[in-house]
């Protein structure tokens, strides 16, 4: 009897480990799929995540929205339609981070070392189109760029990144400023925690999965609300990799990108060095922010 019972037990509970197994897939392929849902007031547009009322045109979101999240502004001027994120700064209280190789991933990517920054203040939102076109029209920048307003603008050399900041007030953050915006006194391993990498709070993995097919540029920048800083500092991780200048004058790209496809590209401390190219280092997948002094 028990040699007939055995089998089906057997069966059984291979059955109901599949089927667990199956439904832990389950959950992380829906955790991840509701995070390729757009923000309310956008409209997944093929790749893209549109205003209400747009349509898509290659991986272009295009003519005047009827609609746009709160938090962005409708722009409906010609040759600038779109949603778009406003201006705006966040204040850094400063402090001091301990830097080390206490997570796997970071071994011989970082070294044990204090990091101490003073009190500043962070572009909220990554620099804009709509704000690097705005800098060309004073005569301040050079190249309009013809895209998306709202997108973050890219493909931009450290100078010009630097010389668009000196314009607004501010400079291109060091690696220590936005270190610390990115991982805080606690060490965040990312932006918004320790934990919680999935396609609701960064944009990454938009080419080839795991958050989306076909992409081939950054989204609107401010459209992940969940993956900002305690502070309030917006696509730390993912969507543009940011400059920030080492102590040594170079320029690393910090933060992963919406290609990257895994954490260890994505982690607060992660970076990508980007070699100088015919016309300087410039990438479609590296933007940039500024940050300011504190005010008293």
């Amino acid at each position: 009897m028990s040699g007939e019972l055995r089998v089906p037990l057997v069966v059984g509970t291979v059955l109901i480990a599949a089927g667990l197994g199956g439904l832990v897939v389950w959950a992380a392929i829906n955790e991840r799929g509701a995070g390729i849902a757009c923000l309310s007031g956008l409209v997944a547009k093929g790749p893209r995540c549109c205003g209400e009322g747009q349509r898509i045109l290659g991986d272009t979101c295009v003519e005047a929205p009827t609609g746009c999240p709160e938090q962005l502004s409708r722009l409906t001027r010609p040759s600038e339609e779109g949603c778009a994120a406003p201006e705006a700064r966040v204040a850094i209280r400063g402090g001091s981070l301990t830097m080390g190789p206490s997570d796997w991933e970071s071994q011989g990517v970082i070294e044990a070392r204090v990091v101490r920054v003073e009190p500043f203040l962070m572009d909220a939102y990554e620099v804009t189109i709509e704000r690097w076109n705005a800098c060309v029209r004073r005569g301040a920048c050079e190249g309009r760029v013809d895209d998306e307003p709202g997108r973050p603008v890219t493909s931009v050399t450290p100078l010009g990144a630097g010389e668009f900041c000196r314009q607004a007030g501010g400079s291109l953050p060091t690696s220590d400023q936005w270190l610390f915006a990115a991982m805080g006194e606690g060490s965040r391993r990312f932006a918004w925690g320790h934990t919680g990498l999935v396609c609701r709070r960064a944009v990454y993995g938009r080419i080839k999965g795991p958050c989306g097919f076909g992409g081939r540029g950054p989204e609107l920048t401010g459209i992940t609300p969940g993956g900002a800083s305690p502070e309030g500092v917006q696509d730390l991780i993912g969507n543009v990799a940011e400059w920030a200048r080492e102590p040594d004058g170079t320029y690393y790209a910090r933060g992963g990108s919406y290609r990257s496809q895994g954490a260890a590209e994505l982690k607060s401390w992660s970076f990508e060095r980007v070699p100088e190219g015919p016309r300087g280092q410039r990438e479609p997948h590296v933007g940039f922010r500024c940050v300011y002094p504190a005010t008293r």
